[in-house]
């Protein structure tokens, strides 16, 4: 089947709404006109990133819900971008891996074509320009909003970027939190935080965000130790992006739960 592409762009959304509107969400409208959604789409929680002394910590707890279920114990929300880059999703969890996927690839496209890896700027202003093609998906309760991080090898410093449902985009100096437990786990960071910080501190204070915020929020997940099911921890840095050890995770995980209960 030939496709007419020519006035879609680079936007996965409006593909689909001209060429497969079936494959849309199905809306139905109440007597009094508002849109109404059943059921409703599984939704990522509590994500965070924090500068630290060689680069950026980006972290999520593991859970997802639906409505007031929990639809997943062990989601990912943290994804590499590339080399020197690290993305976090909070909200539909359908759309956004399906943005983190586009992403992956537009950055990928990108340095097969010009044979060098994008400025974190330009990665930045690509994932804004997603985040903006999205909003008509937004507008009908699918909302996405990431957080990407990275090494920034012309300044040789970790670089943190949020966003807005519009695709505003903004850079934080130190930390940012966000989804439904952000505003807890950004209190803990504004209280905790500090320049300079060795890798080992800031992920325990990313960690102990996390879990004040599991505290507070429902919707955001608590390590679970009979499961084996531990925050998601990448680290990006100058050699680039990696998974913290499941084992580092759990013994800090272990640690911070032992110190509350004593």
């Amino acid at each position: 089947m030939d496709l007419d592409l020519t006035q879609q762009g680079s936007s996965f959304f409006d593909l689909i709404q001209v060429q497969h509107q079936y494959l849309l969400p199905r809306f139905q409208v109440s007597e009094g006109g508002a849109n109404m959604r059943t059921p409703a789409p599984p939704h990522g929680t509590t994500i965070l990133a924090l500068k630290y002394l060689d680069g950026v910590i980006v972290a999520a707890d593991r859970q997802a819900t639906e409505g007031y279920q929990v639809a997943s114990r062990h989601i990912e929300k943290v994804y590499k971008a590339d080399e020197y880059s690290a993305i976090a999703i909070a909200g539909a969890a359908g759309p956004c891996i399906e943005m983190v996927k586009l992403f992956q690839v537009e950055l990928e496209h990108y340095e097969k074509l010009e044979g060098e890896v994008l400025a974190l700027e330009g990665k930045a202003n690509k994932l804004a320009q997603m985040v903006r093609q999205n909003l008509p998906a937004a507008f009908q309760g699918l909302v996405v909003i990431p957080i990407l991080a990275g090494y920034d090898l012309r300044k040789q410093e970790g670089r943190i970027f949020k966003y807005d449902v519009t695709g505003g985009r903004y850079e934080e100096s130190a930390f940012f939190a966000t989804g439904s437990g952000g505003r807890d786990a950004r209190n803990t960071l504004k209280k905790f935080y500090r320049d300079g910080m060795s890798q080992e501190e800031a992920v325990r204070l990313a960690i102990d965000a996390l879990l004040d915020a599991a505290e507070e929020d429902v919707a955001t997940g608590r390590p679970d130790l009979v499961r084996g099911i531990y925050p998601s921890v990448k680290i990006v840095t100058r050699t680039g992006t990696g998974d913290l050890p499941e084992g580092e995770i759990r013994q800090t995980c272990e640690t911070l739960m032992s110190e509350r209960r004593n």
